[in-house]
C-alpha cells in the first residue's frame, strides 16, 4: 500500500524531454549551446523512477536453528515477498525504499507437523522489514568503452539498513507458543541487508531481476530459540541470527521517455554522437561554387576569378604585383623593381639604384582585433625585403583597421600591426633606418564606405585591417 501511494506522485515527476532554450537561458553572455538548459523535472531525457516486487525463499543459515541441514536442523522453506519504490540518481547509482514481508522455517521439523519425538524442536519467524537500499550498478559502471553488445544484462548490487519486526515461534512435543515479538522502529530493531541481482531488460517497461540476499538482524532470538540464555541459544556461539533471501522479481519502470537512466550507457552515446559528427564533416561541401581559375583560392571569396595559371596570389585570390608597377610576378621580369608594362615591369634605365618619389605595396591583412603576421603575408614581406633593399628609399609602414572598436583601441591595435611589420623585414635583412612604423587607426580606410563595418562584406573589412607601405 505505501509502495502504490507513493508510486502516483512519482509518475509526474520522470517527464519532459530535453528542452530547447527559448532565448532566455542561456543567451549570448552564458556559456553552453542553444539546446543547454537548467536540470530541472522538464530537462530529463530518461525515466528515473519504477516500482519493483517480488517473491522468493528465506533460509535462516546462522543461528541456533538453522533452515538448512547443518547440524542445528533439516532443509525447511518458508516463504518472503518484497516491494519497493527505486529512484535512479545516475547511470550507475540508486536508492530503493523497500517493504519485505515473510517467515522463515528452521529447526528440526516443519512446525505444521507434530514434534517427531520429546527432544525435537521446530520454529518459525514471521516479519516485516522496511529498508533504505543503495543500488549499484556495476555492469554500467565497469561497461568497457569498447563493447558494442545489445545492453539487456546487467549486474546490481544491494546494500542498506532498516527496521524489522517479527515474531518468532517455537514449537516441541508441549506444543507451540510465541517466544519472542519485537515491534518496528525501535533500537533493537534495526538490521542490516546486502547482496547482488541480475537484471533481464525484457523491454522498456519490464525488467526480471534474480537477487541473493544476505540479511543481519543483530537479534540471537530471532530463529525462535528464546532468551539469549536459553538453552537452544547456547548450542552455538553467534549473537546475530542471519538468513540468506532468494527472490525472482520484476520492475516496472515508470515515465513517458524511451530509456531508462539505468539502461542508458553514457560512453556509447558519446560513441554514437562522435560517428554522427564525423558523418556530417564528411558532407560539408568546403568550396561550393568551386575555383575556376585555379589558384588555390575558392570562388567564394576570390577577388580575382581569372588569374593566369601559374601566378602566385595572396589571400585573396589576387595575382601579386609586389613593386606595383601593373605587371603581375608571372610577368613581370623586374619583380622588385618597377617599370612600364612595355618593358616587361623593367625601369627602362637599370644603372644604379632606382630611385621612387612614392609607391605602395599593399596585401598584408590581418585577422580580426590581431597583429599577428599570417602566413600568408609572409611571401609578400620576403618580396618587401629585397624591393626595399634595391631602392635607396625610405618608406612609411603604416598599420590600419576596419571601423570596430573605438577610436583610441583601433589606433594603438594599427601601431602595433606596423611594428610588427617593421620588425618582421629588420629581421629578415632591411635596414632599421629605411623604416618607420606609422599606425593610422581607422582614418585610412582602403574601402571608406565600410562606415560602420555592417555595411560591407567581410573580404572588404579584412581588406581594411592592412599593413602597406609608402615611401617618404
Amino acid at each position: 500500500m505505501v509502495a502504490f501511494a507513493l508510486a502516483i506522485p512519482t509518475a509526474s515527476f520522470a517527464q519532459d524531454s530535453t528542452a530547447v532554450s527559448n532565448g532566455t537561458y542561456p543567451n549570448t553572455f552564458s556559456s553552453g549551446s542553444a539546446n543547454v538548459s537548467p536540470f530541472t523535472n522538464q530537462s530529463k531525457r530518461f525515466n528515473d523512477w519504477s516500482i519493483s516486487a517480488g517473491v522468493g525463499v528465506p533460509l535462516l543459515q546462522s543461528s541456533d536453528l538453522t533452515s538448512i541441514k547443518n547440524g542445528n536442523g533439516k532443509n525447511l522453506f518458508g516463504y518472503s515477498a518484497y516491494v519497493s519504490i527505486d529512484k535512479a540518481i545516475t547511470h550507475a547509482f540508486g536508492i530503493n525504499l523497500q517493504y519485505d514481508r515473510g517467515e522463515t522455517r528452521q529447526g528440526w521439523f516443519n512446525t505444521k507437523d507434530a514434534a517427531p519425538d520429546a527432544t525435537a524442536v521446530g520454529a518459525r519467524t514471521q516479519y516485516d522489514a522496511i529498508s533504505l537500499l543503495g543500488d549499484v550498478n556495476f555492469s554500467n559502471l565497469l561497461r568497457r568503452v569498447d563493447n558494442h553488445s545489445t545492453y539487456r544484462w546487467a549486474l546490481h548490487g544491494y546494500a542498506g539498513v532498516g527496521t524489522i519486526a517479527y515474531r518468532a515461534y517455537q514449537k516441541d512435543s508441549k506444543g507451540q507458543r510465541v517466544m519472542t515479538e519485537i515491534k518496528p522502529f525501535q533500537l533493537g530493531s534495526m538490521f542490516m541487508q546486502a547482496g547482488a541481482g541480475l537484471k533481464f531488460k525484457v523491454n522498456r517497461r519490464i525488467d526480471i531481476e534474480g537477487r541473493l540476499m544476505y540479511v543481519v538482524t543483530g537479534d540471537d532470538e530471532f530463529d525462535g530459540g528464546g532468551d539469549a540464555y536459553s538453552a537452544i541459544n547456547k548450542r552455538s556461539e553467534q549473537v546475530s541470527d542471519n538468513f540468506f533471501n532468494a527472490t525472482l522479481g520484476l520492475s516496472l519502470k515508470l515515465g513517458k521517455h524511451e530509456s531508462h537512466v539505468m539502461w542508458h550507457d553514457p560512453l556509447q552515446e558519446i560513441y554514437y554522437k562522435l560517428d554522427v559528427l564525423a558523418n556530417k564533416n564528411q558532407d560539408i561541401e568546403v568550396c561550393k561554387k568551386g575555383d575556376a581559375d585555379n589558384d588555390g583560392v575558392c570562388d567564394d571569396w576570390d577577388r580575382q576569378l581569372d588569374t593566369p595559371a601559374g601566378a602566385r596570389v595572396d589571400g585573396a585570390g589576387v595575382a601579386l604585383d609586389t613593386d606595383l608597377d601593373g605587371v603581375i610576378d608571372l610577368y613581370d621580369k623586374c619583380v622588385t623593381v618597377p617599370g612600364p608594362v612595355e618593358n616587361n615591369g623593367c625601369p627602362t634605365t637599370t644603372t644604379g639604384p632606382v630611385v621612387e618619389t612614392e609607391t605602395k605595396l599593399e596585401g598584408i591583412e590581418f585577422d580580426l582585433n590581431s597583429d599577428r603576421i599570417l602566413p600568408s603575408n609572409t611571401p609578400i614581406l620576403n618580396n618587401a625585403v629585397n624591393y626595399i633593399n634595391s631602392s635607396n628609399g625610405a618608406y612609411n609602414v603604416i598599420g590600419a583597421t576596419d571601423t570596430r572598436g573605438t577610436d583610441a583601441y583601433n589606433q594603438k591595435l594599427s601601431q602595433r600591426r606596423a611594428n610588427n611589420v617593421k620588425n618582421y623585414l629588420i629581421k629578415n635583412g632591411v635596414q632599421s633606418g629605411k623604416l618607420n612604423a606609422v599606425g593610422k587607426g581607422e582614418k585610412d580606410l582602403k574601402y571608406p564606405e565600410c562606415e560602420p563595418a555592417t555595411k560591407c562584406p567581410e573580404w572588404k573589412n579584412r581588406a581594411n585591417r592592412r599593413v602597406y607601405f609608402e615611401a617618404k
